[in-house]
């Protein structure tokens, strides 16, 4: 038998071996409790789906699923966490935007989005929204720019952290109509920063849409545009963007789960399956409506197309900014 001849089967068996081995992980997977590293402090957007992810899917699997929040960095410290643990399904990452914003901002990161995790599903998206004090004069968006325009280096906005969407959804608003005047406040939390709007230290924020629900509905805050191409039912009477007159700024705060690079398909096949079963409970939906999330559930390559795309788009809006984190 030719050398040729055998390596062509070694290989096909190889290959045989590590399917076989992908399908014995998963028919046993889980076998015992999973952590999930949210790299965000308690409360926010992430940490709320992580925790309800990790909620339904204790129950799907049998096994606890428990949240860890590794908060710091911008969430570099608890992606990073992730990267370096095993690729065997019991550590599993909860990520936002700034997972695939990070690497434009840092120069030295400690993980590629794509290279280093193996994502799983894009499980929900939340529109930003921008509101403001209710003492501020303007009452819509177009309003609200003609007003900074009006009052240069007189008006302020909070953000959550710096690289999140709603603060490169004010950097972008800034680029398009001239705003370089209106001075960002960054926060390390979307509570904080719409507490600092309900003070009225800075009469602006813009925040992903959970935190800001409650304070634009009791009207301690007004709301003046979901940055949204459709309306969403946990606020229906607050216009979109385009309906304003302002289209372009439309961004999410988006919430997906990844594993380390390396997880058996069969395992991220499962986590995935799990998700979309989970998206699909109207219970499920009826909460995160509530909360002012949309489920999507995507698939593992739908969700790679979006880390992409959102990384072209956002990158751009970096550079003109000039914003670095080193």
């Amino acid at each position: 038998m030719k050398a040729t001849t055998i390596g062509v089967r070694l290989a096909a068996l190889s290959a045989s071996l590590v399917i076989a081995s992908q399908c014995w992980a998963a028919d046993s997977y889980p076998d015992h409790k999973i952590r999930m590293i949210v790299p965000f402090a308690a409360g926010g957007p992430t940490d709320v789906i992580g925790r309800l992810v990790a909620e339904r899917l204790s129950d799907a699997f049998g096994q606890q699923v428990y949240v860890e929040n590794l908060p710091g960095a911008g969430g570099n410290l608890g992606v990073e966490t992730g990267k370096r643990a095993a690729p065997d399904g019991y550590t599993i990452v909860t990520v936002s935007t700034g997972f695939i914003i990070n690497p434009s901002m840092y120069s030295k990161i400690g993980y590629d989005p794509l290279k280093d995790f193996a994502p799983i599903s894009l499980v929900a998206a939340s529109p930003n929204v921008i509101t403001v004090h209710p003492s501020v004069a303007a009452k819509n968006l177009k309003e609200l720019i003609a007003l900074v325009k009006a009052n240069p280096d007189k008006m302020s906005y909070a953000q959550p952290s710096t690289g999140s969407t709603p603060h490169l959804a004010a950097e972008q608003m800034k680029q398009m109509f001239g705003l370089d005047t209106l001075t960002m406040v960054p926060f390390n939390g979307a509570p904080l920063a719409i507490n600092s709007a309900l003070g009225n230290h800075t009469p602006i924020a813009f925040t992903a849409l959970p935190p800001a629900i409650g304070a634009i509905k009791d009207g301690s805050l007004r709301g003046i545009a979901i940055l949204s191409k459709d309306r969403v039912a946990a606020l229906p009477d607050l216009p979109t963007n385009g309906e304003e007159g302002v289209p372009g700024l439309e961004s999410d705060t988006l919430t997906g789960i990844v594993a380390p690079a390396g997880t058996p398909a069969a395992i991220i096949d499962k986590w995935h399956a799990a998700i979309v079963t989970m998206a699909a409970d109207p219970e499920v939906k009826k909460k995160l409506d509530a909360l002012g999330f949309i489920a999507v559930a995507n698939s593992p390559a739908e969700f790679a197309d979006r880390i992409r795309s959102e990384s072209a788009r956002w990158d751009k809006v970096v550079k003109a900014a000039g914003i670095h984190m080193d």
